[in-house]
């Protein structure tokens, strides 16, 4: 059983191209499948039924393993199982219909505008990284954008004179979203020094390195990382809490649900109600204050 295991993580790292992050994390959750079958005196896979995997998952959480710990064991288990069922070594993948327990719903945090407004104005402009990385923060809080929207993004992509964004979102949907004044300016700025990095007429990137290639993901959260602390930000900046910023403010000005929607990409309004922490009963309050037909007639 641990060389169907090890045979397993190795197609993982050489076929599949997993990181030995991601594998060795594979590896944890599959060594606790195997203990657990193990105690239960199994010598083959065929053996482990749908309720043995319910067992695991609930002792686990017995434990204290929190509801994301078990849901990755459960992940592990399900395709684990399901190369072993893909090889025939077993003829059911037990772990197919089992559901761990629930993830608790934890809201964003936002950080409320006068530290935002302050911090976003003490941000230097001194050299080009500087530039980039400020326009990159006054695009993701004037946007609301994520942060692959954000990576993928080409200078082609913006429109000046509009003051819109033209955003490829999930589901390789497109959207236009507005961007502010200050957003403008420093863009404006930045364009001018992209254009010294860039060596290449090839690189559409509106956002690039130092070498003038299109920034990653983990660099962008890198940077506000950095920048969170060089300006002692008391809470820790990350791209997901500007955007959030940005409904939240967005929404206390306006409280146009529909609008901070489709700002976000949001497919389902009910997402956009988490975001912004809406309750059913505030939501209520706005629709009979806002709706013609929800009002009550007078007599």
């Amino acid at each position: 059983m641990e060389s169907d295991i090890q045979r397993y993580l190795n197609r993982l790292l050489h076929e599949k191209r997993y990181s030995e992050h991601t594998v060795n994390n594979y590896r944890r959750q599959l060594e606790k499948l195997l203990a657990f079958c193990q105690n239960a005196g199994y010598n083959n896979w065929q053996q482990i039924t749908t309720q043995d995997i319910r067992m695991l998952i609930a002792k686990q959480h017995r434990q204290g393993a929190s509801p994301a710990t078990c849901a990755l064991l459960l992940s592990a288990s399900r395709r684990f199982l399901e190369f072993l069922l893909s090889e025939k070594k077993i003829k059911l993948n037990s772990a197919v219909g089992v559901r761990g327990p629930k993830k608790a719903k934890r809201l964003p945090k936002n950080i409320d505008v006068d530290s935002l407004n302050h911090f976003l104005d003490q941000m230097p402009e001194d050299e080009s990284l500087q530039i980039r990385d400020k326009a990159m923060m006054e695009l993701l809080y004037s946007s609301g954008i994520r942060l692959a929207e954000l990576s993928g993004m080409d200078v082609n992509d913006l429109s000046f004179s509009d003051q819109i964004l033209r955003v490829l979102g999930k589901g390789n949907k497109i959207r236009e979203v507005p961007f502010g004044n200050s957003a403008k300016k420093i863009l404006t700025i930045w364009i001018k020094e992209r254009n010294q990095l860039v060596k290449s007429a090839d690189e559409k990137a509106l956002f690039v390195s130092q070498q003038g290639n299109r920034l990653t993901n983990r660099a962008i959260q890198q940077r506000l990382s950095h920048w969170g602390k060089q300006l002692g930000l008391n809470d820790r900046l990350h791209p997901h809490k500007l955007r959030h910023s940005c409904a939240t403010h967005v929404l206390e000005s306006s409280s146009d649900l529909r609008a901070v929607q489709e700002l976000l990409g949001h497919a389902s309004i009910s997402t956009t109600q988490i975001y912004t922490h809406l309750d059913f009963q505030h939501l209520a309050k706005t629709y009979d204050a806002a709706h013609p037909r929800a009002r009550k007639k007078k007599d």
